[in-house]
């Protein structure tokens, strides 16, 4: 059950991380889910080396750092894809 989940919140934070990067990306729907899990994992590596990690009630602390590190990945992610799509139209 923790795929589905770890699926779901990716889904979340890489849709949020495009809303918030101004402009239009060009990264399917699959691959800003990844961006996104990758986010989080990250977004929860920093929350735990600054020790908020874990708090009473909501983590607001370390979902900010998650959508932070999302914002970042989708937006490096996305410049990639656009790269590596123009390289390809290229060749043919």
């Amino acid at each position: 059950m923790g795929w589905l989940w770890a699926i779901i919140v990716g889904l979340v934070l890489g849709l949020i991380a495009k809303l918030l990067i101004p402009g239009k990306q060009h990264s399917p729907l699959w691959l800003t889910t990844i961006f996104g899990m990758l986010g989080a994992i990250v977004g929860n590596s920093i929350a735990r080396a600054f020790g908020v990690d874990s708090t009473r009630g909501i983590d607001w602390s370390r979902h900010v750092f998650q959508i932070v590190a999302a914002v970042i990945i989708v937006y490096v992610g996305d410049m990639l894809y656009l790269a590596t799509l123009g390289k390809r139209k290229q060749r043919t």
